[in-house]
């Protein structure tokens, strides 16, 4: 999980905190059959949780980048917190983004009051992030496998059950039928249908090898016979192809600097913030609580830490495949 969507999840449980304190003024919290549950006794329970002790580190944290924001004049533009969002969007199919934000009962301000932490606490270590171009060049080398993109298609597709119905498809389509509207009718790929077919962009070893040597061959744009899959058949229109290429410093540096950097921040910032809250004068009065901001640890060496390269969510095209999967899957 990123340092982002950590964050947000952190918020969600602090949001959750905010709520039954600002209703925390006494009385009862429920009746059960006319068995009261008190205040007092919801208060302890929850208090005793481990969670009350997240939300209160949390909150803390949240606090204390602010303060070191105030006090060091670091300001970050509602332009930077909007193009940072976008670019997190991005990453993501559609929709994606915002059912995460929903399943966490988020906002879109909430993201942004998190997004532009995130942006304070990466200014505050920039000057301790350091890459070269060798550095550039030594990751180039180790790891082309990952780097080096493919050969790609982008393709829709109709499945139907059986090759009279398929036919029926590919008549309609050559007729002139919107590939769109022939799609919601009879395709029964319940990820794509109601998306024109829509698969994306996906590579020849992404697909079953029926599915792949027709996207791999049949001319674009031209609606082609029928292919039968383990799946059913399928009329596909290839859309787009990409030719492989190599990974280079020129096509490449800017997407490995941007890794490495990512894989220092992952050092630099816990070291940050456990520096804020060895400086801060932190006092829990409430007793259940005692121990809930852990006590910052020393930081590690820098240069023999282990790298962490951040998981990074799935294609929007990988996820739309689901009718065709991988060969080695199947």
């Amino acid at each position: 999980m990123s340092y982002v969507f950590r964050a947000l999840a952190g918020l969600a449980t602090t949001a959750f905190a905010l709520t039954l304190s600002a209703c925390s003024s006494g009385g009862d919290v429920a009746s059960i059959n006319g068995q009261k549950i008190t205040r007092a006794e919801f208060d302890a329970k929850v208090e005793s949780t481990p969670q009350a002790k997240g939300v209160l580190n949390q909150m803390a944290q949240t606090i204390l980048i602010d303060q070191y924001a105030r006090d060091n004049h670091v300001t970050v533009p509602d332009a930077d917190v909007k193009k940072k969002e976008d670019e997190i969007k991005a990453r993501y199919p559609a929709g994606q983004f915002e059912q995460i934000l929903k399943t966490q009962n988020l906002s879109e301000a909430d993201v942004q009051r998190i997004l532009r932490q995130q942006l304070i606490v990466e200014k505050a270590v920039a000057p301790q992030i350091k890459i070269s171009d060798a550095d550039v060049m030594a990751y180039l080398d180790k790891n082309h496998a990952s780097l080096d993109t493919p050969a790609q298609a982008r393709a829709r597709h109709i499945l139907v059950p059986d090759l009279t119905t398929a036919q029926q498809v590919e008549a309609k389509l050559k007729a002139g039928a919107k590939f769109e509207d022939v799609a919601k009718q009879y395709s029964t790929d319940p990820s794509t249908k109601d998306k024109g077919g829509e698969l994306g962009l996906f590579a020849k070893a992404q697909m079953v090898p029926a599915f792949s040597n027709a996207a791999f061959s049949q001319p674009i744009g031209a609606i082609g016979a029928p292919v039968k899959s383990p799946f059913g058949w399928h009329v596909i229109q290839v859309e787009e192809r990409k030719p492989a290429t190599v990974a280079t410093m020129a096509n490449s540096a800017d997407k490995i600097r941007q890794l490495l950097t990512q894989q220092q921040e992952n050092i630099q910032i816990p070291q940050f913030l456990n520096t804020l809250k060895a400086k801060a004068n932190i006092q829990i009065y409430d007793q259940a609580l005692q121990g809930a901001i852990p006590t910052p640890i020393p930081a590690p060496n820098v240069s023999t830490a282990p790298a962490i390269v951040p998981t990074a969510a799935k294609p929007a095209a990988t996820s739309a495949a689901a009718p065709t999967p991988p060969a080695s899957k199947k």
